[in-house]
């Protein structure tokens, strides 16, 4: 509320501000207090056509056609300096009232056509080869900027042209872990569509440029979280359908424990799910818990397996949505264990692209797709290969961590789950509220209390509740190996970052030493 109370004063003050300017510059004054009008007439003054204007009805374009026109006001009553420039930048409004108000400043023309002139003399001296009104028109040259100026404004211009390219339309994105693979390997690197599910404006605005959530080197968040804006989304080009994989931020990321090797939530550590010595790191207060706002969560990315309005079961390993078989991803893997356990050299399931690293070679446990097993079992008759599914002995480990009222889910035979749908309402029930507490609380943002087995949602009582945006159900390729929906529940529309376009580079593990995948290089990755 507060940055949308300083945008609405500053746009008041824009205009007093085009009042004095214009009447300084002949116009009538009253035409900078009209909406739309003002931006017409200010383009005019500066030397554009009315119509350039119409630009700054352009989502992201505006800001720069907005900065640039800012600079040309201040050009045309002679402010041709960087700081100057930069003062119209960073608050035209304040800048402008100044020029309107004090009495020594005065319009000197529009400052695009006095620059065309300046520069036809200019050309039309040198054709002439006229040395000395060359000179004279270089000694008076009010547009010459320096080396230093000239590389200054250039860095400045590309730092903020790539941050709100990164911020708005594509961000490159890495695969960090392996729960996608074999589909996303770890050291994949991605471009990452914004615009396809909807381009979102970010709620954190003060930041450091080209950077998500850490500062390098020094172990702290790079933005400030206030002042903020509102969350809204712009009209999406298309809908995210199933099997899709997705760029969102970590639904469970908004209270995390940061440390070199990975970021636990404040919920892991609730559930018991953080190994020691992290726990105990956590409990003697050595490590800070950080709040982070939607836009500088994690990033993770998985398949879209649930769509909001489905109803999701997992039965020995198949996803089933609405009672049917899901489509499996082709490369989606298990964890087998491979009998006997040195019955394989691991350099023969390398070369079927297997990944030894998160494998545990000596007890024969490996990560494999149907088809690394078929070729596993052809190799001799007396190997045997049989899923071994993980157990996780903490009751709370899984989604909605309720144990008493969802007893017996694992990672393989799980739900079922029904996924919440904007506008659909739901009954309210002891037996189900797990499910839907933290969507009411954490991602809606009501208030949720029990009381002797009745709910009261802001204060009111109701047994039941409407949902107010769509929900979606992600999972990783790598079934046995992938915190997902599984783990934290249900991701919000408004957690959805973007759709992933294609990988641009691949290092193998991730690491430069280990070379380069030639083959992965601008690999499409919807195809997979």
């Amino acid at each position: 509320m507060a940055i949308f109370i300083f945008l609405v004063l500053s746009y008041v003050l824009l205009s007093v501000a085009l009042y004095f300017v214009f009447a300084k510059a002949g116009e009538k004054g009253w035409k900078g207090l009209v909406p739309g009008l003002n931006f017409v007439v200010w383009a005019r003054l500066i030397g554009r056509k009315p119509e350039y204007a119409l630009l700054l009805l352009v989502p992201i374009v505006n800001i720069f056609i907005y900065a640039g026109m800012a600079i040309d006001m201040v050009r045309s009553f002679g402010k041709f300096s960087f700081w100057q420039a930069a003062l119209a930048v960073i608050y035209a409004p304040g800048y402008f009232l100044y020029l309107g108000l004090k009495p020594e400043e005065k319009y000197l023309g529009p400052a695009l056509e006095a620059e065309r002139e300046f520069m036809r003399r200019l050309n039309e001296a040198r054709e002439k080869g006229d040395k000395r009104a060359l000179r004279k028109l270089m000694r008076n040259n009010p547009y010459q900027k320096s080396a230093v100026r000239e590389w200054a404004e250039a860095i400045i211009f590309a730092v903020f042209a790539a941050a709100f390219i990164r911020m708005f339309l594509i961000e490159a994105y890495t695969i960090p872990t392996s729960s996608m693979e074999q589909t996303l390997l770890v050291g994949d690197f991605l471009f990452v569509s914004k615009v396809n599910y909807g381009i979102r404006t970010p709620q954190t605005v003060l930041m450091v440029p080209l950077l998500h959530n850490r500062i390098p080197g020094l172990n702290r968040e790079s933005y400030l979280s206030k002042p903020n804006i509102p969350f809204t989304r712009l009209p999406a080009l298309e809908t995210i359908d199933h099997n899709e994989i997705v760029v969102f931020n970590y639904p469970e990321g908004d209270s995390v424990y940061v440390f070199p090797q990975r970021t636990w939530s404040i919920h892991d550590f609730r559930r018991g799910a953080i190994p020691e010595p992290y726990a105990q790191a956590i409990r003697s207060g050595r490590v800070e818990l950080v709040v982070r706002p939607i836009d500088k969560k994690d990033h993770y990315i998985k398949r879209c397996i649930g769509l909001p309005g489905d109803t999701l079961e997992i039965r020995d390993r198949q996803v089933y949505i609405n009672g049917k078989p899901a489509q499996n991803p082709s490369k989606m893997q298990f964890l087998y264990r491979i009998s006997p356990p040195n019955s394989i050299n691991p350099r023969k399931l390398e070369e079927w692209g297997v990944n030894t690293v998160e494998s545990n070679p000596a007890a024969g446990l490996y990560f494999l797709t149907n088809e690394q097993v078929e070729k596993v079992k052809a190799l001799a008759p007396d190997i045997q290969v049989e899923v071994f599914s993980p157990d996780n002995p903490n009751p709370y480990h899984l989604f909605p961590h309720d144990p008493k009222h969802f007893p017996g889910w694992t990672v393989d035979n799980y739900g079922p789950v029904w996924i919440p749908k904007k506008g659909a309402t739901v009954e309210l029930k002891p037996e189900n509220i797990a499910m839907f507490r933290r969507v009411i609380t954490a991602y809606e943002h009501h208030t949720l209390e029990e009381r002797d087995g009745k709910f009261f949602i802001d204060g009111r009582e109701t047994d039941t509740y409407t949902f107010e945006q769509d929900y979606y159900w992600m999972m990783g390729d790598n079934r046995h190996n992938s915190e997902d929906s599984r783990v934290w529940g249900f991701v919000p529309f408004d957690h959805v970052v973007g759709k992933p376009l294609f990988i641009w580079f691949s290092l193998k593990n991730g690491n430069l030493r280990d070379g380069i995948r030639w083959n992965r290089l601008f690999m499409s990755a919807n195809q997979m």
